[in-house]
């Protein structure tokens, strides 16, 4: 019978996201529970979507990047349990760092297609007001001893600074420009009413505040100009070219999609908001992990037999503004290509390590329902530890005629 099985189409149904908030005791978060937050995004998948029983669903699969505390205890099973699934709908945890989301959503989704799952939750949660970044790891000494890392690859800021060393021509004034650009085009974004569809509000209380409802992310800085970032400092190295203006911050939140099997979201007559074309995860340097994102673009292009230049829409993970200025360079894209990051990025919303890729997958799904000439895109991040990952979508909504691409995928 396996000889007869069906690779089966997988659809992006739905994704939803807590707004993002600032890590530390002053940050809309700070007592809230990472789980907790993971709750309300399950809840609200299932508030959008009634024409999905909650017993048809067969996984929750959720990462976080330090998974212990109020992100350990298996948290997909934890928090399916705290959510009020039926106690027959099993998950698990996942960790690759920053692609912690991403990896669920691929995952999971290769579960749907080779036919051991219908329909899936995927998604990511960090708090990093509770769980610094590297709190509690504990790096083998044979890392340094044997040199099988550069030292500075165990600081994520510090590999931004390898990547303007091996790029010169990504100066800080193009950095700092590309950060401004982030911050204006999602205020632009938020004034168009195009980010607060997917954002879940959140309750949150402070003890002598009271309640309150959190409904727009805390770290954007409307209005951010490049004079304003030139005079920041450089925190990874004197006289260096990184700084918290062009670097995305420190931000706890959570984001949970709903994946479907084809078949199944026309079952059930759920939305399709996105199909799955491909995806790879590549390896590199760890000490310029920025670099992830071109070989596992160049994977995941190959495998669907597409070229960048039919790519019409990027949403690229702004760790830091040089990871994705060398990303441009690389397949010489213009730093101001309108197909890039229509809605800003990481460096205004925030980046709460393992649950950002589900949010590029948001906001993908959304230009894709907004421009409907656009047939295929991509989510595409890089990884701590020296690693990329890229998923290639295509818009069910594109209304081009038949190309030399129609059969590729």
């Amino acid at each position: 019978m396996s000889q007869n099985r069906q690779i089966r189409d997988v659809v992006f149904v739905d994704g939803v996201r807590t707004p993002f908030g600032k890590a530390g005791d002053k940050g809309i978060y700070a007592g809230t529970r990472a789980d907790d937050l993971v709750v309300k995004c399950i809840r609200e998948l299932l508030r959008r979507n009634p024409g999905l029983p909650a017993g048809r669903i067969d996984d929750v699969a959720i990462a976080a990047t330090t998974q212990t505390g109020d992100q350990g205890l298996t948290i997909g099973r934890s928090a399916a349990l705290l959510a009020g699934l039926p106690k027959s709908v099993p998950g698990f945890a996942i960790d690759r760092m920053c692609a912690g989301a991403m990896t669920a959503v691929t995952t999971t989704a290769s579960g749907i297609a080779f036919g051991a799952y219908d329909v899936v939750l995927a998604g990511g949660v960090e708090h990093m007001g509770n769980h610094p970044m590297g709190s509690g790891a504990d790096p083998n000494p044979r890392f340094l001893s044997e040199r099988l890392v550069d030292p500075a690859a165990l600081n994520m800021g510090n590999t931004a600074e390898n990547l303007h060393d091996r790029f010169p021509a990504i100066t800080k004034d193009r950095a700092d420009a590309y950060a401004a650009a982030s911050q204006r085009k999602l205020a632009q974004a938020y004034g168009n009413g195009q980010i607060q569809p997917d954002l879940v509000p959140v309750a949150t209380r402070k003890p002598g505040q009271g309640w309150t409802l959190n409904s727009v992310d805390e770290p954007p800085r409307p209005g951010t100009t490049v004079e304003d970032l030139a005079s920041l400092r450089t925190p990874f190295r004197a006289h260096g070219r990184v700084t918290a203006g062009n670097a995305a911050g420190l931000n706890d939140g959570a984001t949970v999609a709903l994946l479907a099997a084809a078949d199944t979201a026309a079952e059930l007559g759920l939305p399709v908001r996105m199909r799955l074309v491909s995806f790879a995860f590549a390896g590199v340097e760890p000490e310029v992990m920025g670099v992830g994102p071109v070989p596992a673009t160049e994977k995941a292009l190959k495998s669907a037999g597409l070229t960048i230049a039919d790519i019409g829409l990027f949403e690229i993970n702004e760790a830091f503004a040089v990871q994705v200025l060398s990303f441009l360079d690389h397949f010489g894209i213009d730093d101001e290509d309108p197909r890039v990051n229509r809605y800003g990025g990481a460096i205004a919303v925030g980046h709460p390590l393992a649950s950002s890729g589900v949010r590029l997958m948001n906001q993908l799904a959304r230009q894709f329902e907004e421009d409907p000439t656009v047939r295929y895109g991509i989510t595409t991040m890089c990884i701590g530890l020296g690693m990329g990952g890229t998923i290639i979508w295509e818009n069910p909504h594109w209304t081009g005629g038949t190309d030399s691409k129609e059969n590729a995928a």
